[in-house]
């Protein structure tokens, strides 16, 4: 796909938070995340996802304004599995995971600071082939 904007292919999802250095440690014990920098000054940190050229960035301010920001959805391989190791960590979801028949599962859940993630299961790429067709989203 080609854009006026000429993109590199990298996102990066900013959020606020009371305390960077503990929000960045739930990210990386719950999340498995890896700190890419911390910079002291200007209270901002950066984490690498699972997914390449897709990063998380930490706004580090006294009142931060959870649930006003990006959903970041991540896709996993079995939601059951991923939601019971979170849920053993002490994670709190939003409800029960949510399923769209032959289409995904989804489950809510929240970070130290109230901000909503998502995980999805894709369940369309279920049964197909190695090779098969791309996906319509």
């Amino acid at each position: 796909m080609t854009s006026p904007l000429n993109f590199d292919g990298g996102l990066t999802l900013s959020f606020q938070c009371k305390d960077r250095k503990k929000s960045a440690q739930w990210y990386t014990s719950m999340l498995g995340f890896q700190v890419l920098y911390d910079v002291e000054q200007i209270g901002w940190c950066e984490l690498a996802t699972a997914v390449k050229g897709v990063n998380i960035g930490l706004a580090q301010t006294p009142e931060p304004h959870a649930g006003a920001g990006p959903v970041p959805t991540f896709g996993v391989k079995d939601i059951d599995s991923a939601r019971r190791q979170l849920e053993s960590k002490g994670v709190r979801f939003d409800g029960d995971t949510r399923t769209i028949p032959g289409m995904v599962k989804l489950a809510t859940f929240f970070d130290l600071d109230g901000h909503a993630l998502m995980l999805y299961q894709d369940l369309q790429k279920q049964g197909r082939p190695v090779g098969g067709t791309a996906d319509a989203r």
